[in-house]
């Protein structure tokens, strides 16, 4: 088939100008929210106090069986470690990932806008500087609830 140039260039035209007009639309609820504060905090209580603090249930924090981590249990490149988080619960409002001895202790936040209808999952690769534990915070029904995994590095990831 032979488009020609002229409709071929009015197509792109379109096609690029539909994407901008689409990519201004979007609803807030799917737009990045950054959290600069938490993502500077280098300890997990300094976290957890930046990110939660207006729901004031930090300091309750309760330990849980239902918050599983899947990670290896040692990582060859601590630049990139596969980690999954599975939280068992209903209304997941959350799932934060701290890696407690990087630098910066906050790695990731995944936040759901619907909790009635979010399943408590999440799986990403994460950056761990040395040895350490891998915590999931999950907020759930309005409470926080936490798990620790430890992964062995032998390559650092974050600068080492």
């Amino acid at each position: 088939m032979n488009v020609p140039r002229r409709a071929f260039l009015k197509g792109v035209i379109a096609t690029g100008g539909a994407m901008v007009l689409g990519s201004t639309l979007l609803p807030q609820s799917v737009m990045a929210d950054w959290p600069k504060d938490a993502f500077g905090a280098e300890s997990i209580d300094e976290t957890l106090k930046i990110l939660f603090e207006k729901s004031g249930n930090v300091k309750n924090v309760t330990t849980s069986k239902e918050i599983t981590i899947e990670a290896p249990n040692i990582a060859e490149n601590g630049a990139v470690v596969p980690v999954e988080v599975t939280a068992n619960f209903d209304r997941v409002e959350s799932i934060v990932i701290i890696g407690d001895k990087n630098p910066k202790a906050l790695v990731a936040q995944f936040n759901f806008p619907n909790p009635d209808n979010a399943v408590g999952w999440v799986k990403t690769r994460i950056k761990l500087g040395q040895t350490s534990n891998i915590v999931a915070v999950v907020k759930a029904n309005g409470k926080l609830y936490m798990a620790k995994r430890e992964v062995k590095v032998t390559i650092g990831g974050c600068g080492g």
